[in-house]
């Protein structure tokens, strides 16, 4: 598996999900990927679960902070500085939605809002470094900016995290794609949410998960009581799908062409 040893700054570094049943979400997931979630006894955790694969902590899964809010996935990106990127957040037009606090001895993290309104976290390691495997079939594989108005998105995360571009057309009538990179490497994405998304549908970033085979996970998603929101389809990387949760959250499942 691809061990990820250490917390990469400026590139997403774990993953969550706010869920309005938890529990019936550690359920779906442990079914669908085989994670074994070990659900944290401390009380200052709030019920946080994390999720492994042969021991390894994938992403976690807890309840909502707000009642009302919707189920979510959430991405963090590495940092060593949670103030000092909350500052950049500021100046680059992008809204600090819970300021930097302490997560017990984990680490210490944020939550912040781009200028197309895309919620996004930080995470600055203690005792948890972020993620103990990526890209590999159950866990994280890549993390996606769909917003209505990528462009006035683009040059915040520019200015709050360093990322350059790399901008690929994607035919006629589909808006074109954006590859974050950081020291040349894609390690994110980003596109114009398509006409065809409900107007209730807020900008978001969609977190992926690796499979190995795409049809096979996504009748499994629905078998288990998920639905489809975009069928399998290939890209010119591999092949995708887009599904939710029973309780909501949106998420997709991917494999990259090797």
């Amino acid at each position: 598996m691809a061990d990820t040893k250490t917390n990469v700054v400026g590139s997403p570094t774990w993953v969550d999900l706010s869920s309005k049943d938890p529990a019936a979400a550690r359920d779906y997931y442990g079914k669908l990927f085989g994670w074994e979630t070990e659900v944290q006894a401390d009380p200052q955790y709030g019920g946080y679960g994390m999720a492994r694969i042969a021991g390894k902590d994938v992403a976690g899964i807890g309840g909502l902070q707000d009642p009302n809010a919707p189920s979510a996935w959430m991405v963090y990106i590495g940092t060593d500085d949670a103030e000092a990127v909350a500052k950049k957040v500021e100046a680059a037009g992008g809204k600090v939605v819970a300021p930097p606090f302490d997560v017990g001895d984990a680490g210490r993290m944020a939550v912040f809002q781009d200028p197309a309104g895309a919620h996004i976290a930080v995470w600055q390691p203690k005792d948890m470094a972020g993620a103990g495997v990526m890209f590999e079939p159950g866990s994280y594989a890549w993390a996606e900016l769909n917003a209505r108005g990528v462009e006035k998105a683009k040059p915040f995360y520019t200015t709050v995290f360093g990322w350059g571009e790399k901008v690929s057309p994607m035919g006629e009538g589909v808006p074109p794609y954006t590859e974050f990179q950081q020291g040349g490497k894609s390690i994110a994405g980003a596109m114009e949410m398509v006409a065809m998304v409900p107007a209730e549908v807020p900008s978001h970033w969609m977190i992926y998960f690796g499979v190995d085979d795409v049809d096979q996970a996504a009748q499994k998603a629905t078998g288990l009581g998920g639905r489809e929101l975009a069928a399998p389809q290939d890209f010119p990387g591999g092949r995708f799908a887009i599904l939710m949760d029973p309780q909501g959250a949106a998420f997709g499942i991917l494999k990259m062409q090797r």
